[in-house]
């Protein structure tokens, strides 16, 4: 390896500001690599810091270098997808002292029309070798990381989630206790991907004509007892039951929920510009 490689930083680790991602999050403790910090900082992420789309709705786009990622997520104290999330959090992760693969999973759970490896999950190392899946970027996913490992399903507030290998090799599914049965929530392997591979995958979420993400808002926070959604001008909160209540928002409550619920401050023109992208 020439000097140029070693100090090559393909993930911009160095450009983050760590501290204003803490006090973003509320975090006050130490930082070390061990799970009792990983699991602490996932927690505060997921509380802090919403899945959102709103961006798209707006025109403005998705970029994912660590620079746009953390003046959007950090500075504006906004929220955004897996790829924003992922890379924000990687980077923390690293600077923290953990060793993090960013791997590319396909959500769903369709053999015959797989999706795109369209999601960005952390495979992450810390001291003495121990190994976790992480992922702040889901929306309705993992409150806690998981044991890299097939293992006892592992119950995270009321939610309850396990890997499990799949026949492809380095292949796994992370699946989620749903109503008695084992939901697949998306499937990907152990093939470390670069960051050009990152922006390629977000390139065709935000701008693929058949993408989710461009049709609607899409607007999540989860806790221990519940997700909160805002899809479209469908707004629910879901526990861990299933059982949810659900409601219609009018056009001039969009923005309060966005606020209360998620802890998104929008402009009026910037809500009312969301607002007329709501389906009809």
């Amino acid at each position: 390896m020439t000097d140029d490689q070693a100090e090559y930083d393909e993930w911009e680790t160095g450009t983050l500001d760590l501290d204003a991602y803490l006090r973003r999050i509320g975090w006050t403790g130490g930082l070390r690599p061990d799970g009792a910090v990983l699991t602490a900082l996932h927690r505060a992420h997921l509380a802090a810091i919403p899945f959102e789309n709103l961006d798209l709705m707006l025109g403005r786009g998705i970029r994912v270098d660590l620079g746009s990622v953390q003046a959007k997520l950090v500075g504006q104290r906004r929220g955004g997808y897996c790829f924003e999330h992922g890379t924000l959090f990687a980077a923390v992760l690293t600077r923290a002292g953990f060793r993090v693969r960013r791997l590319l999973a396909r959500t769903g759970d369709d053999p015959l029309r797989p999706r795109a490896r369209s999601h960005l999950v952390l495979k992450v190392a810390g001291e003495g070798g121990e190994q976790w899946l992480a992922d702040v970027g889901f929306g309705s996913g993992l409150l806690e990381p998981l044991p890299f490992r097939e293992d006892a399903p592992r119950s995270q507030g009321g939610w309850t989630y396990r890997l499990v290998r799949d026949a492809e090799p380095d292949g796994w599914w992370l699946t989620e206790l749903q109503n008695g049965q084992w939901a697949r929530l998306y499937r990907f392997t152990e093939e470390p991907q670069h960051a050009i591979d990152v922006e390629v995958a977000n390139h065709y979420v935000a701008t693929h004509p058949a993408s989710p993400f461009l049709r609607r808002p899409v607007v999540i926070r989860k806790d221990d007892r519940a997700t909160r959604e805002l899809l479209g001008r469908h707004f629910a909160v879901v526990r861990p039951d299933r059982a949810a209540t659900k409601r219609d928002l009018p056009d001039g409550e969009v923005a309060a929920v966005l606020r209360e619920e998620f802890g998104i401050e929008l402009s009026p023109e910037e809500a009312e510009a969301v607002v007329r992208r709501i389906p009809a």
